[in-house]
């Protein structure tokens, strides 16, 4: 075989359908674009989900495309083999140590310590959130559980309208 024998596949290449080239080609006259109106004009239309201002099906369904929630809260996830593997016995874990060490991106964004592995050694942990196999297995090896009050900054300090005292219930200190 060579290069001046190659074919595409039977069928596989059709040509294009020119459109308003007279009422015998079969779409002449308004070229499948109808009598008047928003679609007849060049440049017509407003977009694939456009519901005559109807909201949008993608909108109605936020799941399906295109939403964030503002007040999701990122956790950094650590599990306790991971510590386990990088700390000596005795060590305070906390974000900084953490981030020394490769486990976590940032020091000072939420921590989060997931219950995988065993752990042996004896460490004080600092993080905002525990599972509680992760909670059990550190206080099993005789260390020692501190839970960080989760910092209220942005979109859940100013636009979620809580008291005062329920976002401290929910989040921690707020200062």
């Amino acid at each position: 075989m060579k290069l001046h024998d190659l074919k595409p596949d039977p069928g596989s290449k059709r040509k294009r359908k020119r459109v308003g080239r007279g009422i015998a080609a079969g779409q002449g006259k308004t070229a499948g674009r109808g009598h008047k109106g928003q679609g007849a004009r060049s440049g017509g239309g407003k977009g694939p989900y456009f519901e005559g201002g109807q909201l949008p099906l993608v909108r109605r369904l936020p799941f399906k495309r295109g939403f964030t929630n503002i007040f999701a809260i990122n956790y950094q996830e650590v599990n306790v083999d991971m510590i386990e593997a990088r700390f000596d016995d005795g060590a305070v874990v906390n974000g900084a140590s953490l981030k020394a060490a490769g486990l976590v991106r940032k020091a000072d964004e939420p921590i989060k310590v997931l219950g995988r592995g065993e752990l042996v050694k004896k460490l004080e942990v600092h993080a905002n959130k525990f599972t509680r196999s992760a909670a059990e297995k550190i206080e099993g090896a005789g260390g020692s559980v501190v839970r960080l009050p989760l910092k209220v900054t942005g979109a859940r300090a100013t636009v979620k309208k809580l008291r005062k005292v329920d976002l401290e219930r929910l989040y921690g200190d707020s200062e």
